[in-house]
């Protein structure tokens, strides 16, 4: 999707605290024996490199535990798993943009997608795009900035 051919295979990034990356699945971002019933909250709070992390640091590993959470074992998310996340979890986003050009080519991109699942990077790539072109962007850049 999105013209990537990146696999998440390659990399050799873990989060501390993690079983060792030789013992784990083939993909990076593969559940591991963890329950989803634990809050993202706890999750964060047990990932010792982030209590000293930057909000966009907390942010982009918040956005990694939900697709880690509602991944298959091979780590990649199906097609209607990825529809419900925005429905859910990216409803600010989204809300709006059904009727606009760009969404739609969005969404059927998905729904075209050969694979039928999409991997972090591809999912990643998903939600920047109808983050730029959101409504709900424009409302972000338009908020006073407070101090």
């Amino acid at each position: 999707m999105c013209g990537c051919m990146h696999s998440t295979q390659d990399q050799a990034h873990h989060l501390e605290g993690e079983p060792n990356p030789s013992a784990a699945p083939t993909s990076t971002l593969a559940p591991r024996k963890m329950l989803k019933s634990i809050s993202i909250s706890k999750q964060l709070a047990s990932i010792k490199a982030l209590r000293k992390g930057s909000d966009l640091e907390k942010a982009i590993t918040t956005t990694a535990l939900i697709f880690r959470n509602s991944s298959d074992p091979d780590g990649k998310l199906e097609k209607a798993t990825v529809k419900n996340l925005l429905q859910t979890q990216f409803k600010n986003f989204t809300e709006g943009q059904e009727t606009k050009p760009k969404y739609k080519d969005l969404l059927s991109e998905l729904d075209e997608h050969t694979e039928n699942k999409l991997d972090f990077e591809d999912f990643m790539i998903l939600l920047l795009s109808i983050t730029v072109t959101s409504d709900f962007l424009q409302n972000i850049w338009n908020a006073k900035n407070m101090k």
